[in-house]
């Protein structure tokens, strides 16, 4: 089971409050505070990611229009079915070589640090941050991670080295996630994409993100992760 770090000295905006959503109309909600273990996971339950923006301090997202995936909406085509049969699925045996591939400079709009890079192998480390990996002939050729906190899993990044290598890990994600609380599970991508809509990926208004939010904090970690 995960170890709840010490409770963080921050506070971010608690959208569950009738006029906080109009307050802040942008997906850039909050600056400054820290990627403490105790932070992140304040942050993820009120909503909220890091993700930095060439200014100074961390910069707190929560978009307007949140990407989710609803579990059974998955759209695995015929291309996918043969790329998953040929790629093995691990997860939580390369984490930091996981990030490292999403951190990868030659990628076009990087935006993992090596302060993000600590910080989530902080977090996991005490078992709230996890990867889905995929391998071929013993080789890691792409793969994903992010934040289970109860029936929330919040999606942070994603790479591949290997034709569909990444939606191969989404998959296997996906099959993770999907037991009895299946339809009460939320998993999040932050924002929906062409590319993430061919798979499944729809937009939610934030106020119905953060009530789903609410009820998915409450349900058990999948059985991967307990």
């Amino acid at each position: 089971m995960p170890i709840e770090p010490p409770p963080t000295p921050w506070l971010f905006p608690d959208f569950t409050e009738p006029d906080q959503d109009a307050a802040c109309p942008d997906d850039l909600v909050a600056r400054g505070a820290d990627l403490a273990p105790g932070t992140l996971l304040a942050a993820y339950r009120s909503g909220l990611f890091p993700m930095p923006d060439g200014g100074p301090g961390t910069t707190w997202w929560s978009p307007v229009h949140r990407g989710v995936l609803p579990l059974r909406r998955l759209r695995i085509s015929r291309s996918l079915a043969k790329s998953c049969r040929r790629l093995e699925v691990r997860v939580d045996t390369a984490f930091d070589a996981v990030v490292a591939g999403c951190a990868d400079p030659s990628r076009h709009g990087g935006w993992i640090d090596d302060r993000i890079a600590a910080a989530y192998s902080e977090l996991h480390r005490l078992g709230w941050a996890h990867s889905v990996e995929t391998w071929r002939d013993g080789q890691l050729v792409g793969g994903l991670y992010g934040v289970a906190v109860g029936g929330l899993f919040a999606g942070e990044s994603m790479f591949h080295r290997a034709a569909d290598a990444s939606k191969v890990a989404l998959v296997g994600l996906v099959d993770l996630l999907c037991d009895e609380h299946a339809d009460a599970r939320l998993l999040d991508v932050q924002w929906r994409t062409d590319h993430l809509a061919s798979l499944g990926v729809v937009e939610v208004p934030r106020a119905a993100y953060v009530r789903a939010l609410r009820s998915a904090l409450e349900l058990p970690l999948p059985a991967a992760w307990r």
